[in-house]
This record gives C-alpha cells, structure tokens and sequence, in this order.
C-alpha cells in the first residue's frame, strides 16, 4: 500500500495542475490581471502539452529507464515552474506553461505504465484517485485565499513543492521490469478492430471531458457572478470534490454487473441535470448540490468511458488512445470556453457545455450499446481499472 502511494504522487505530480485548475485560471486573472480568455488559454495551453508528451512516451516507455527518466522529467517540472514564476506576460506563460505540460505529460505517461506492472493495478488506480481528489480539494479550497495576499507565485510554489515531495518519496520505489505481456483470454475483444464505435467513443470521452473542464475552470467566476463569496466558493468546491470519489467507488462495487449502457447513459442524464441548474447558483444549496453531483457523475462517467475504450482491442492501444482524447478534451474545454465567457457571459458557458454533454451522450450510446450485445465483450475488473485517468 506505501508503494501504490508514492506511485499515486507521482502520477500525480505531473498533472497536479489540472485538479486545481480553477484556482489557477481565477489566480491568474486576480494576481496578474489576465482576462478570462487569456487565463483560460494559459490553462488550455498546460494540457495540451500534456497531451503531447503523453502521446510522445507511448513510443518510449519501453525503452527507457523508467527511474532515471523519473528523476529528470520531475527536475524539469520544478524548473519550468520556476520560469513560471518570472514569467507575466499571457503569451510568454501560454508557452512556458505547454513545455511544463509536455514534461508532466511524460511523467504521467510512465506512471501509468509502472501501475500496469503491480500486482493489483485497480487497487493503485484507485490510491491515485484518492491522492488525486485530496489534494486537489486542498487546492481549490486554499490557493484562492492566498492569491490575492501573497499573487501567482503562491500557485506556482505551490506545484514545486508537491513536485519536491514526489522527488523525495521516489527514492524509496523499487524497480518495476517490463512484463512480456500475456493473451487477456476469454472476454477480450474481438481480433478485428470495430473502427466506427471505437472513433464514437472517443468523441464521446473528448466532449464530455471538454464539457466539465471547460465549466470547471471558470467556476469559480461563474460563482463569483451570482454573488457568492470566495471563502465559500473554495470550502465548497474543496468538499465537492472530496465527494466525488463517490462516483470511482460506485465503478469499483457496480463494475459491469448492468452492462455499459445503462451506467453511462444514467450518469450522462445526470451530468446534464447537474449542469443546467448551474444556472441558479445564487442558491447556496443548489451551488453546493451542483457542484457535488456533477463531480461525482465527473468520476463515475469518464471511468466508464475510457474503460470502454480499452475493450476495442487487446493491446491496450486503443485505451491509449482514448487517455489522448480525454487530454485533448481537458485542454481544448478551457480553450474554447474562454472565448465564449468573455466579459462574463456564464449563461451562454453553461449552455456550452450543455450542448458538449448532449454530444457526449449521443456519441457513447452506439459503442456502449455494441459493447453489451456485439461482438465485443466486457474485460476484466483490472483492464477497467486501468482506464481510470
């Protein structure tokens, strides 16, 4: 279990950046006076850079020394954390901010192969959620806080020192060889590829996970516009997304004992609900209702997703793909939501989002459908565990 926590941090380290995204999109607006746009970009700009990276070591994790890239890839996050720091310009932090992605990229991409190599590879996906979720919570509750008395260096200092922490504690992980990998069996998926469900499942992941990022990363302004103030924003969004673990537990206990349909369609209707009263946030109870439900659908749903996504073939490739299109969609949400909130147009943001989830929900029906009654069976508990971003 120590092992499954320091992997968890690792991982962790590398897109620590995305858990706390409303703090940094709302820190940078209220440290360096950045718009909405130019914020949200900055945001957009991180991720795709993880995306990158995280496409590039698919090619290299084989072939690498995984300790020693490890150690490199975590000096170079703190280093370009650091040029973040001297960095005040919107333009000149989109791009430190995409090398600092493309680096934590890398480094989530070669902890999740170290999972693939545990002995219980569910039970450290879900360590990491919990890692994930907690620290994250603390992020969002605090860094808005202290933004506004100490500026934007305090998010930034904020990743050196989990990025030391991670530094740290790695010296204390054993090795993990490569395995030769092994025929999954009975229930894998069929030898030919199914191209038009697998390519719907992937829009499905992109849109939905551009759809809650996008909303996301302006919450706390769209909070803020309905008169909410920021200590309760932050309290509130921290425990939301402690409880949204909820959703990855009721994965673990539901597996595929209803197929894949139900549980997707089930939890896209309710992100959908949770998202559209958004809408009536200057209730207190129905923000901090809002804000609890669609995390925990947030968790439930993209699980879901990219485990179906990894039952279309047997070499885990398309499940690397769809990691691709959730990173895509967490980067390019920010991206194009920043454009349309402009001055504070969060109606018009919601109502966005809105019509991503509705595309979200469409593009999964089919592969989910022929999934639980095609030719392509369920995986085991462990390959849906392994899908968990």
């Amino acid at each position: 279990m120590l092992a499954r926590v320091l992997l968890a941090f690792l991982a962790t380290a590398g897109f620590f950046y995305v858990n706390i995204m409303p703090a940094l999109v709302d820190g940078l607006k209220v440290g360096l006076g950045f718009s909405n746009k130019q914020a949200g970009l900055v945001g957009s700009c991180n991720v795709y850079g993880a995306a990158c990276g995280a496409f590039l070591i698919a090619f290299l994790v084989r072939r690498i020394n995984w300790i020693s890239a490890a150690h490199l890839l975590l000096l170079g996050l703190i280093a370009m954390d650091l040029l973040s720091m001297l960095v005040k310009n919107p333009y000149g932090l989109m791009g430190t901010r995409f090398l600092h992605g493309f680096i934590g990229g890398m480094l989530v991409g070669i902890s999740f192969s170290i999972f693939a190599r545990t002995t219980a590879p569910d039970r450290t996906f879900g360590v990491l959620l919990l890692v994930q979720v907690f620290a994250g919570g603390l992020g969002v509750m605090s860094l808005p806080l202290l933004v506004p008395k100490f500026g934007t260096n305090v998010l930034f200092a904020t990743l050196i020192l989990f990025s030391l922490t991670t530094l740290a504690m790695l010296q204390f992980l054993p090795d993990y060889p490569v395995k030769v990998p092994v025929p999954r069996g009975p229930g894998g998926a069929a030898d030919r590829l199914q191209w038009k469900p697998l390519l719907l499942a992937l829009f499905a992941v992109f849109f939905f996970q551009a759809a809650n990022m996008g909303l996301f990363a302006f919450i706390i302004g769209l909070g803020k516009r309905h008169g909410l103030e920021v200590t309760f924003i932050s309290e509130t969004l921290g425990i939301a997304n402690w409880f949204a673990t909820l959703g990855a537990v009721l994965v673990i206990v539901l597996s595929t004992r209803f197929g894949i349909f139900k549980p997707i369609l089930a939890g896209m209707l309710l992100t959908i609900a949770g998202t559209y009263v958004f809408n009536y946030s200057d209730v207190k109870w129905i923000w901090i209702a809002a804000n609890i439900g669609t995390g925990i659908t947030w968790n439930f749903v993209i699980s879901h997703l990219l485990g179906m996504c990894a039952r279309f073939d047997q070499t885990g490739q398309t499940a690397v793909w769809g990691g691709f299109a959730s990173k895509m969609g967490l980067a390019s949400g920010p991206m194009l939501f920043s454009f349309i909130v402009g001055a504070g147009n969060y109606s018009l943001l919601i109502a966005t989002a809105l019509a991503l989830l509705v595309c979200a929900t469409l593009a999964s029906a089919m592969p989910a459908w022929v999934l639980d009654h095609g030719a392509v069976n369920d995986l085991p508990d462990r390959q849906i565990a392994q899908a968990v971003p």
